[in-house]
């Protein structure tokens, strides 16, 4: 585990799926929902399905844990966003929530 995974797990309630070409950051909240936080693919990796295979992974593990339902979010004015949005609404996920500077996506696991 890195440093990273450490001080997060440590630190915070999240959890870390992490492997030498990226990491996902996710937790899991009440009425049986995980919420990915975060998950970073290195450039050199991206556009090869890795982001949607580390969100099957945590559903997997999710969905032993009871978990029905995935959600992730965008700060639109975080670089990079509109690219974030592709990534799950490509993945399935519809707009569950949406507020000045934050959207919420949700899917059934």
């Amino acid at each position: 585990m890195s440093l990273y995974s450490q001080y997060i797990t440590e630190r915070t309630d999240r959890l870390v799926l992490e492997t030498d070409k990226g990491f996902a950051v996710y937790a899991y909240l009440p009425d049986n929902t995980v919420y990915i936080e975060d998950i970073y693919i290195s450039p050199e990796y991206r556009k090869q399905g890795l982001a949607s295979e580390f969100a099957n992974k945590i559903a997997n593990i999710a969905k032993t844990k009871g978990c029905t339902r995935m959600i992730g979010s965008v700060v639109p004015s975080a670089k990079a966003s509109t690219e974030s949005l592709k990534v799950l609404l490509a993945y399935g996920m519809k707009l569950a929530s949406s507020t000045n500077n934050f959207i919420t996506l949700s899917k059934d696991i």
